[in-house]
């Protein structure tokens, strides 16, 4: 059985707001999802990012799946997810992912990845097999995918879209003037064009999402900035939300935005043309993954 655990705030960040406080949940879902993935060996972005829906999630018995291992290459320093030299992908763990699914009972399922500089394709093969062994289970599963960079590999997102996915993700992360400061060997304008090559290499098949997090000491010109930097680029399904330090020693907490200010940039976001946006405080790039990929925002 699963341990709940609370989901509190780091040493020395400033008192959460009411609007971000969340309740944690224990039992049911939550429990089933520790267990299978226990089970099968699996990583998921909830527990090593640290989400603050984590909870909701899992009682809800959804998760977003991490592939290729939950040791990272890179070194952002807003990010919770563990760095160093990591160990060889695990060959069958597509069909891991697509066995957490069944047994889930999962009809959308998001898939993201740590990234894997040491890999000649960035990991890519092993995205491509894991969308494949997700549509060997039903032919109405929908599939999302998160990628890295690939370190702008034309070869490896070409891998990757070829798999048809639903959805294409990538997050752009913050605005321009901050990329350098937080992001690790990634670059802001290597990332819009990720996002426009692989909407071009896709013929528009593919919907195309990325996301940014607000409090990293942006200003709010900047954010509109960057979303229209996005929509240029050709993404359609937009997530904006709220950075949280996932500790001390990780980029500190500039602001907390206020709800009524992320649905002033939802509202903007509308109207420049994204077809799809969730704008909130707890908005995580795969919160609501289905809803956002449906239109049902």
């Amino acid at each position: 059985m699963g341990t709940c655990h609370g989901e509190g705030a780091p040493e020395r960040r400033p008192p959460l707001p009411k609007w971000i406080r969340v309740r944690a949940r224990c039992g049911g879902g939550r429990d089933e999802v520790d267990g299978l993935l226990g089970e099968l060996g699996l990583h998921t972005v909830c527990q090593s990012a640290n989400c603050p829906n984590l909870g909701e999630c899992w009682h809800q018995r959804t998760a977003t799946f991490m592939i290729l291992g939950d040791v990272c290459t890179r070194n952002c320093r807003f990010c919770a997810v563990k760095h160093g030299v990591p160990a060889p992908p695990d060959l069958d763990e597509p069909g891991k992912v697509a066995e957490a699914a069944k047994r889930l009972g999962l009809k959308y399922v998001v898939v993201t990845s740590v990234t894997r500089d040491d890999l000649p394709d960035g990991g890519a093969g092993i995205f491509a097999a894991t969308i494949q062994a997700l549509r060997g289970l039903a032919s109405d599963v929908k599939v999302e995918v998160l990628t890295p960079d690939f370190n702008l590999d034309q070869a490896a997102l070409r891998t990757v879209l070829e798999a048809r996915p639903d959805v294409f993700n990538h997050n752009l992360e913050t605005v321009e003037r901050i990329t350098k400061q937080v992001r690790y060997r990634a670059e802001y304008r290597k990332s819009l064009e990720v996002l426009r090559l692989a909407g071009e290499l896709s013929g528009g098949a593919i919907a195309i999402k990325s996301g940014i997090m607000v409090g990293l000491g942006e200003t709010d010109e900047e954010v509109v900035e960057a979303l229209r930097d996005l929509r240029a680029a050709g993404v359609s399904l937009l997530t904006i939300g709220q950075y949280l330090p996932p500790s001390a020693s990780h980029w500190p907490l500039a602001r907390y935005v206020e709800p009524a200010r992320f649905a002033e940039w939802e509202t903007m976001a509308k109207e420049m043309g994204f077809t799809g946006v969730a704008s909130g405080p707890l908005v995580r790039s795969s919160y609501m993954a289905e809803r956002l990929g449906a239109g049902k925002t």
